[in-house]
């Protein structure tokens, strides 16, 4: 158990058919939230099915592309007030700036387009409902406050994602909302494998030297499982983060000490 209650609270986490959240929604659940799951690719009927399954709660499936403006009004916009909005959708891969021809600056904005444009819909969608009381928590990346060769494009995001909790912490915070953000560290998910894999071909070595290498700078041993990182989520949702807003929480195995 978590700890935290969050019954009668409404959730919407975004980017959580898999990886950290679905394992950010699977904790909201459990701890008896109303929780909505969004996600650009059909499968995310299936993620809501298997956590109502876990949760014995209803949760809600909505399959929208948050880069599309028209679609997040008619998704998000339609919910009514929440009381808890997680930006956890992202994209992450390699934009090599000396890489030549089109598919790499496509491949930047799109990026762009979903981790920066698409927090902004979602959360102008959903700001707008709001009551006092209400919490945003932007998943972010320890990769927004540091950076990666050949990841430029994701570091950008993350490091707007944290410019932008920053402006709205101040901006809403007349409203009674805060605004915070979670920076994890190395997390299984398939998107990470996917970029360590990538980093251990340039460096010339092995996936699995490259994460014992990663390993190896934490305070903590091991490498993170999605659900590790959740309660930093019900944390910063919860009345106990009351006070906190505008803060941006490493969660890393102590990857990094800033």
């Amino acid at each position: 158990m978590s700890g935290f209650e969050f019954s009668g609270k409404r959730v919407l986490v975004t980017g959580a058919s898999r990886g950290i959240g679905y394992g950010i929604a699977r904790a909201f659940a459990a701890a008896g939230a109303e929780v909505y799951v969004l996600a650009d690719t059909p499968d995310v009927h299936e993620a809501a099915g298997s956590l109502s399954a876990q949760s014995g709660r209803p949760v809600t499936g909505l399959q929208c592309d948050i880069s599309d403006r028209a679609r997040v009004a008619e998704s998000v916009g339609t919910l009514g007030p929440l009381d808890v909005l997680i930006n956890n959708a992202g994209l992450e891969r390699v934009t090599p700036i000396l890489e030549p021809g089109a598919a790499v600056e496509e491949t930047f904005r799109r990026i762009i387009d979903i981790n920066v444009l698409g927090t902004y819909y979602v959360t102008r969608e959903a700001a707008a409902a709001m009551a006092p009381g209400a919490r945003i928590v932007i998943t972010a990346s320890v990769w927004g406050k540091s950076a990666e060769a050949e990841f430029s494009a994701y570091c950008a995001s993350k490091h707007a994602n944290l410019g932008f909790m920053r402006a709205l912490a101040r901006e809403l915070g007349g409203r009674g909302i805060t605004v915070n953000a979670v920076c994890p560290g190395w997390v299984r998910t398939d998107a990470s494998l996917r970029s360590a894999e990538h980093m251990a071909g340039r460096r010339g070595g092995s996936r699995e030297a490259l994460l014992e290498s990663i390993v190896s700078v934490q305070a903590l041993p091991g490498l993170m499982q999605p659900e590790d990182v959740a309660g930093a989520y019900l944390f910063l949702a919860s009345d106990a983060a009351a006070n906190i807003t505008g803060q941006a929480l490493n969660v890393d195995r102590g990857e990094l000490t800033c």
